[in-house]
């Protein structure tokens, strides 16, 4: 074949908008599995090439393990996809071409067990000026060892990718609800393990104007992985069916300050600051162990 397998079935999956724990749950198998045929380290057995083919044929008239054969270019009509857009899709694979990504992943493989767990944020909630907001976030390594980063609040889900660098983490993700991106910078620590982190987010927010907004956010541990992909996915789910609005009274002045602060021309006068910033002499990121 002119074209790997890999990428082929990467293109499947994202023309059909099929994720690999949807397709390892469906044949039954671990999600490892799948991201190693994604990643091009294994091909499926004739057995599991087979059901993979069984189960693209329920979504895809006709298709046939035969049509493996084909090119990218073969594949896209009978999936209902475009060439001209999404010809080339499967070279990217999920990765977005970026300097430092090479880095990120050596820090990842050295640094990236800090970060795994389950986190609740705490954040000024946008629609409701003076009330804050709790977001449940789980951060995990694939099949990859890419750290994956998951957040969920009142039925708004974002997913997206953790990379390291240097003593920082930057977060790339997108919002399921408004179709937007979403990022955040947060000050990582030198320790085992990451207790507290805080930082900077970027969304857009869920009005009418889908307005670009800023805010401060601090990240607290809440539970640690188990190890086992279900319990924690459980456990995960039990956080985020908790209430996510802020009682009032119950976060401590010191955290209110640290997530809050004038900002401009005017605090400038006073000593103050005059853009949006958490630098490190201040940030109260600090580690378990």
């Amino acid at each position: 074949m002119a074209e790997a397998f890999h990428l082929k079935l990467a293109f499947v999956l994202k023309a059909l908008s099929i994720s690999r724990g949807t397709l390892a749950s469906e044949l039954k198998i671990d999600k490892s599995v799948v991201g190693r045929w994604v990643s091009g380290r294994v091909q499926p057995s004739s057995h599991n090439l087979s059901r993979l083919s069984a189960y693209i044929a329920g979504r895809v008239d006709g298709f046939t393990a035969l049509d493996w054969e084909r090119p990218i270019s073969g594949l896209a009509p009978l999936l209902g996809a475009s060439p001209e857009v999404v010809g080339h899709i499967a070279d990217r694979g999920d990765a977005v071409r970026l300097p430092f990504v090479a880095e990120s992943r050596l820090m990842t493989a050295r640094r990236g067990g800090a970060y795994e767990g389950i986190f609740r944020t705490t954040r000024p909630y946008a629609q409701q000026p003076g009330r804050f907001m709790h977001d449940i976030i789980l951060i995990r390594r694939d099949p990859d060892a890419d750290l994956r980063f998951v957040l969920f609040n009142s039925g708004v889900k974002v997913e997206g990718v953790v990379l390291l660098l240097a003593h920082q983490l930057f977060i790339v993700s997108a919002d399921h609800t408004s179709g937007a991106f979403a990022f955040a910078i947060l000050n990582g620590v030198n320790t085992v393990q990451a207790g507290v982190l805080d930082g900077l987010m970027l969304w857009c927010a869920l009005d009418s104007e889908r307005t670009p907004t800023a805010s401060a956010l601090l990240l607290e541990r809440i539970a640690d992985l188990s190890g086992d992909a279900d319990a924690d996915d459980a456990s995960f789910a039990e956080f985020c069916a908790l209430d996510t609005l802020a009682p009032e009274g119950s976060l401590a002045p010191e955290i209110i300050a640290h997530l809050t602060r004038d900002i401009g021309p005017s605090q400038i006068a006073a000593g103050g600051d005059w853009l949006l910033s958490l630098p490190l002499s201040r940030s109260l990121s600090r580690g378990l162990r």
